[in-house]
């Protein structure tokens, strides 16, 4: 009882539980709501971190190896880092934010309502994270740029300046359409 029996070439699973799943929609829909919007509060964090750390990376290598040939260069290309940390910023943000639509756990039937404000969280955690992880990279190679761009003209600085505040702009959109997602998510 309880286990899979083997017989010949062929696998005779045996019900192990008294529930027994016959899609993925029936098997999602088991999830607790509470769940999916924790999950999509850490998608916000999470995604968002790797996003930062990742265009600091980028950022970062460049600016070490163009500091070489123009050591002047490192303290006012560190505007680029501080960049990529705001986005880390906008997952923690975002994740505030939807840790406020949470409410104590109600034992019972799940209403409607409740499973709708699972799903709005989760898809607005996971939209800000992929935002966030996007908008990391892109101020990353923006910054990459503008370092190797600093080393060989101090003039381009400001102007490649700009285009890495646009780039940081992504991460803004991404926390506006996440609070707009979650608007309307109370669990009762």
């Amino acid at each position: 009882p309880g286990a899979a029996k083997i017989a010949g070439p062929k696998i005779m699973a045996v019900q192990m539980t008294e529930e027994l799943y016959f899609g993925w929609g029936e098997l999602l829909n088991g999830i607790s709501p509470y769940a999916w919007a924790f999950i999509g509060t850490g998608l916000a964090i999470g995604l968002s971190v790797l996003g930062a750390a990742w265009g600091i990376f980028i950022t970062g290598s460049s600016l070490v190896g163009a500091a070489i040939k123009a050591p002047r260069i490192r303290s006012k290309n560190l505007i680029s880092v501080i960049f990529c940390e705001a986005v880390a910023i906008y997952g923690v943000i975002v994740a505030i934010i939807l840790q406020t639509h949470l409410e104590q756990v109600k034992s019972g039937e799940v209403s409607l309502a409740s499973k709708y404000a699972g799903y709005a969280i989760f898809w607005s955690g996971l939209t800000a994270g992929l935002g966030n992880l996007s908008c990391g990279v892109c101020v990353g190679v923006c910054g990459s740029g503008c370092a190797l761009a600093d080393a060989q003209d101090g003039n381009l600085f400001v102007k490649i300046l700009v285009i890495e505040i646009f780039a940081s702009a992504l991460g803004i959109f991404a926390i506006i359409v996440a609070i707009i997602m979650s608007t309307k998510a109370n669990f009762e």
